[in-house]
């Protein structure tokens, strides 16, 4: 048994942080930004909790999948804090939507959505679940050192969420992990808690790893890169998606981004950015996504399913 997408949602913070907002208080432009990271602007959370985001977009996907919370199974939020270190976002969210399940987290930075994914599809195969939440949220900003202008250009906040129910959409779905923290961590330590990134490093193993993974998808489901009508990548760096889109030699189209107006919302990127092309209509039934992420661990996942809704 496997799954398909019933429904989504998203939500983002009431604040926007434009380019020209950071050159104010970093040496940075607007300019200097774009040309790098494709990045305009990004929502932060300031009047907002997490579980705020977390909650809104869960009732959002809820409502377009005609579920009620009590009705859920399971919730799994990944993401790499909650408003709290105890209880989870997941049993955060739970208590907010009015829900009964077990609930709980996944910590796998940015490749978290894929690896809550990868839990539900083994819930399903199991039969221990017919009613699914998976939710991505992410509130990077109290981890960003705004006097780093590496990094703090890069990270926005935000929720994205899906339902799922029992399906055949699912047609491939791998995670990985190389355990190695030098090119991206966050310090447990009160005095310095920000994102340390090496930028290099993690934009070649980011194109590397994202090409061998969409490769071997397409290996194993006996596909052809042409055959899959949206790629929904990451959403870290603008030039990362156009060298995938280069070596792959696929048209822009085929690999559309929201980063300009949201940054890099780690484990929320690929659930927004499904939310607002479902809203958009941008899927119709029968279409082939491929999901696919890469983030601190280091880890990295993709994912292949037919669009059901």
């Amino acid at each position: 048994m496997s799954f398909k997408i019933v429904g989504t949602g998203s939500a983002l913070p009431a604040a926007i942080v434009t380019n020209d907002d950071l050159a104010k208080i970093v040496d940075t432009s607007d300019e200097w930004i774009k040309t790098r990271t494709g990045i305009c602007e990004r929502h932060i959370i300031r009047e907002e909790t997490l579980t705020d985001l977390a909650a809104e977009a869960a009732q959002k996907a809820l409502e377009e999948a005609g579920i009620q919370p009590e009705e859920l199974d399971l919730i799994l939020c990944a993401t790499l804090e909650g408003d709290f270190i105890v209880p989870s976002l997941a049993c955060t969210v739970q208590a907010r939507i009015g829900a009964r399940c077990p609930a709980m987290d996944i910590g796998a930075a940015c490749t978290g959505f894929l690896y809550a994914l990868d839990v539900a599809a083994a819930y399903f195969a199991a039969d221990k679940a017919e009613k699914v939440l998976v939710i991505g949220a992410e509130h990077l900003s109290r981890f960003i050192d705004f006097t780093d202008r590496s990094t703090c250009v890069l990270f926005g906040d935000g929720a994205g969420a899906v339902v799922l129910t029992p399906g055949e959409s699912l047609k491939f779905l791998s995670v990985w992990a190389k355990g190695k923290s030098e090119p991206l961590n966050i310090p447990a330590s009160h005095k310095n808690p920000y994102i340390q990134m090496n930028g290099q490093e993690i934009f070649r193993f980011a194109v590397t790893t994202v090409l061998t993974n969409i490769k071997q998808a397409l290996k194993e489901t006996g596909l052809t890169a042409e055959d899959i009508d949206c790629y929904l990548l990451h959403q870290a760096n603008g030039r990362i998606i156009e060298e995938v889109q280069n070596r792959l030699k696929l048209p822009q189209e085929k690999l559309p981004q929201n980063l300009a107006r949201r940054g890099n919302t780690s484990a929320a990127c690929i659930p927004l950015l499904l939310d607002e092309l479902n809203r958009s209509n941008r899927f119709k039934i029968g279409d082939t996504l491929l999901l696919a992420a890469f983030g601190g661990g280091l880890t990295s996942g993709v994912c292949v399913l037919n669009w059901e809704k």
